[in-house]
């Protein structure tokens, strides 16, 4: 049996709250150390990483696509694909806190899973946590031209490089497909971690389908803390979206129905396309307001504000922690029918669904919640709160990670 003073070895890029992975990995962490356990982190060095005891033992930064010099871009490269001092350090540190068991998150492109072979022969017991598609594919969208892609299955990642998937860089989808040939045909995920925890059935379905044995697969969502949000603020006049500023996420849909429904839209984050999305909103004469990023206390206070949360992804999004956030905080969620995301929307119930990327429709929910009582909207959002209470508390998620964690030492590590 697993004791309340177990050591756990988390492992994930990033340090700091970059996405919703990210934000996972640290709440857990955070949860699990107020359970008593010791958490050990592992993720590489950042500028706006947290501050950790353990940080002598990070990797250096990788940023993918930064403009290194010719010589530093070969040593990312190599790290990228199978990275030695990953494997270096990560032994280190297990020479220090001898732990039992490893929680991954994401470690590719900067970590790599070239550390994997190392927890296995120094009898770590391994699960990991999948945030995403890149284990499938590449470029992780599996998309093309804006469109839903599989050309890649079955192996021929060539694809990737043909389409530029990676930031439309023939090079960095060059390395991106090296780097998924090199992890396939080491077996390197499947043969070092025990179970893979799928946070959605959209993507333990989609795994399945693509080849992956279902005994390896655990479902088990994601968490929010209901205790960091407020649900009894009063229903506003905004609708906000938050997250990242790119073409994947839809805002520019979002900007466009914003115009046409004539409702005003908060718009929380950062990302590539920011000054396109501003100039796509002066044009149309739309009234978004562009916030920036926010975190933690700010980023709630804004949700609280909002009259709904509005969720219009045009990429296979898994399982956004920011439905959850919208819940926790009393407030109806508008999301596009892609992914998971379907899964963590109660139609009528806790929120509304449109079909992704078409803006009439999302216009006509805006339309349509801009007119609804306020009280009714209330209701609404005091459903999604009830469903997260019930189903996606924190206390339910360490209940069914511990769970996992002990089937660990009557199934072992895969042969």
């Amino acid at each position: 049996m697993l004791s309340r003073s177990s050591c756990l070895l988390a492992v994930n890029n990033y340090f700091y709250p970059r996405g919703g992975a990210d934000v996972l990995f640290l709440e857990q962490n955070r949860i699990f150390e107020q359970a008593g356990w010791q958490v050990v982190p592992f993720a590489m060095r950042h500028p706006d990483n947290l501050p950790s005891a353990w940080a002598d033992y990070f990797t250096d930064e990788i940023e993918y696509g930064r403009a290194y010099g010719v010589r530093d871009r070969l040593v990312r490269a190599q790290r990228v694909v199978f990275s030695l001092q990953a494997r270096r350090r990560i032994g280190a540190l297990i020479d220090r806190v001898n732990p039992r068991l490893a929680h991954i998150h994401n470690i590719y492109h900067h970590l790599s899973p070239a550390i994997l072979p190392v927890l296995k022969r120094r009898g770590v017991a391994a699960v990991m946590t999948i945030h995403d598609l890149k284990l499938l594919c590449p470029s992780r969208r599996m998309m093309v031209d804006d469109k839903p892609c599989a050309r890649c299955r079955g192996g021929a990642v060539y694809h990737s490089v043909l389409n530029r998937c990676i930031k439309g860089s023939y090079a960095l989808s060059s390395l991106a497909m090296l780097e998924h040939l090199v992890q396939q045909t080491l077996q390197l995920y499947q043969s070092n971690i025990a179970f893979f925890i799928m946070p959605s059935r959209f993507l333990l379905e989609t795994f399945v389908a693509w080849g992956w044995p279902r005994k390896q697969l655990v479902h088990i969502p994601n968490f929010v803390d209901v205790e960091r949000f407020r649900a009894d603020a009063p229903i506003g006049r905004r609708f906000v979206y938050c997250g990242r500023l790119d073409k994947d996420k839809g805002v520019a849909t979002l900007v466009r129905a914003a115009a046409r429904a004539r409702q005003p839209v908060s718009v929380i984050g950062s990302g590539p396309d920011e000054l396109e999305l501003k100039s796509l909103a002066a044009s149309l004469g739309a009234d978004v307001e562009f916030c920036g990023r926010l975190d933690g206390g700010e980023l709630a206070a804004a949700i609280a504000t909002a009259r709904a949360v509005v969720l219009p992804s045009e990429c296979y999004e898994n399982a956004p922690l920011s439905i959850l956030e919208a819940y926790a905080s009393g407030r109806p969620v508008v999301g596009a029918a892609i992914g998971g995301v379907p899964e963590l929307i109660r139609q009528d119930d806790t929120g509304y669904l449109f079909p992704s990327g078409d803006a009439e429709a999302l216009a006509a929910i805006l339309s349509r919640l801009a007119a609804t009582p306020e009280t009714k909207l209330a209701a609404i959002g005091a459903s999604g709160r009830r469903w997260v209470e019930g189903e996606f508390n924190a206390a339910l998620y360490r209940t069914r990670l511990l769970t996992l964690y002990e089937r660990l030492s009557t199934v072992g590590m895969p042969a």
